[in-house]
């Protein structure tokens, strides 16, 4: 039956979580990792899952959610045989500037590890310390949640989106260049949503 992008989403960390730890995330690690706003909610993409025939639960268990074989190995072989992400455009490392998607792809069958992971060019060189230059694509993972010093795609305000290593700082968000020529932009914490971390920067020089 057919998944919503959520719904994959919920799947895909399940799979995940349990291949890095062993078992099953609990509800509130759910909600916390896709940033959904109650256990309840929680509940009713799992209940959906499972009587779509994706997930498995065992009665009365604790970390008891189980994604069907029948998913993982669909899913192995979707992304062995052929991944492409999507180009969603262009970014900006220097001053913000407004996002724009392009219907555009790029094949990354090896680097691609899952179905939230997308693509931006760099425009700019607010990154240049840490090796990412004007012209370079940055391969995104998409999550609302980072690490403070993690390189991430920032959106400001609700349009404009920035590339820069992300710091929290009380009630407020420092978003570091990697350039010492220019100054951190500092934005209220409610002003900031975070649309992934970066995994890898590729370079084409051909």
């Amino acid at each position: 039956m057919a998944l919503t992008p959520r719904q994959k989403e919920v799947l895909d960390f399940l799979v995940t979580f349990a291949d890095r730890n062993g078992y099953s995330p609990s509800f509130e690690e759910i909600a916390e990792q896709l940033n959904l706003a109650s256990l309840a909610t929680v509940h009713k993409h799992i209940t959906s899952l499972e009587q779509k025939g994706y997930l498995r639960r065992r009665f009365n268990e604790s970390r008891s959610i189980e994604v069907t074989q029948d998913y993982i190995s669909a899913e192995k072989e979707r992304l062995s045989s052929h991944v492409t992400v999507p180009l969603a455009g262009r970014i900006a490392a220097g001053a913000p500037v407004e996002a724009v998607e392009q219907p555009e792809v790029l094949n990354l069958t090896e680097l691609a590890s899952s179905g939230e992971t997308f693509a931006l060019e760099v425009r700019g060189d607010g990154m240049i310390e840490d090796h990412i230059c004007s012209g370079d694509y940055v391969l995104v993972e998409r999550v609302a949640n980072v690490r403070d010093g993690e390189i991430v795609v920032a959106l400001l305000d609700g349009s404009d989106a920035t590339l820069k290593r992300f710091y929290r700082e009380g009630e407020t968000v420092r978003l570091q260049p990697a350039n010492s020529a220019m100054e951190p932009i500092r934005v209220p914490a409610a002003n900031v949503q975070v649309q992934g971390r970066v995994l890898a920067v590729l370079r084409k020089y051909r």
